[in-house]
């Protein structure tokens, strides 16, 4: 990771076959408006679809969201992947509806925060830049 010139870069990602994508794009335009570069990557992600694009892209996180119940199956295999890619200084955060009892496990596993219903777009703002590289100048 390490200090990086430019904008912090976060792909927004819609994985598997989940088609409720509003809060994506929602989240997608705050970290934009916040000054942040946003590749959205659009709905029926696969994992590996969404591992290439933030290589590609050169992205500082990846943003997850899913709200069909395949979140323990679709954020491990995210980690994996960019494990297996020798890319984990990507940082991984997601939201949705994920229940309670699976957010400890999934940052067990290397998803760096969880936001669920009712998170404001401010906190999620704020979260990145707290703990996503700081630009060049910040």
């Amino acid at each position: 990771m390490g200090v990086a010139a430019g904008p912090i870069r976060v792909v927004v990602a819609k994985p598997g076959l989940d088609g409720h994508d509003r809060g994506a794009k929602v989240i997608a335009r705050a970290l934009r408006d916040a000054g942040m570069e946003v590749i959205y990557t659009g709905l029926h992600q696969t994992p590996e679809q969404i591992v290439d694009t933030a290589i590609q892209e050169d992205a500082d996180a990846i943003g997850l969201s899913i709200l069909s119940g395949a979140h323990n199956t679709l954020f491990a295999a995210v980690i994996k992947l960019l494990r297996e890619r020798d890319a984990e200084d990507i940082l991984v955060f997601g939201g949705g509806i994920i229940p309670e009892a699976d957010i400890a496990p999934l940052k067990e596993q290397g998803v760096a925060e969880i936001f669920t219903p009712g998170a404001t777009t401010q906190s999620i703002v704020d979260w990145v830049r707290a703990n996503v590289r700081q630009p060049a100048g910040a």
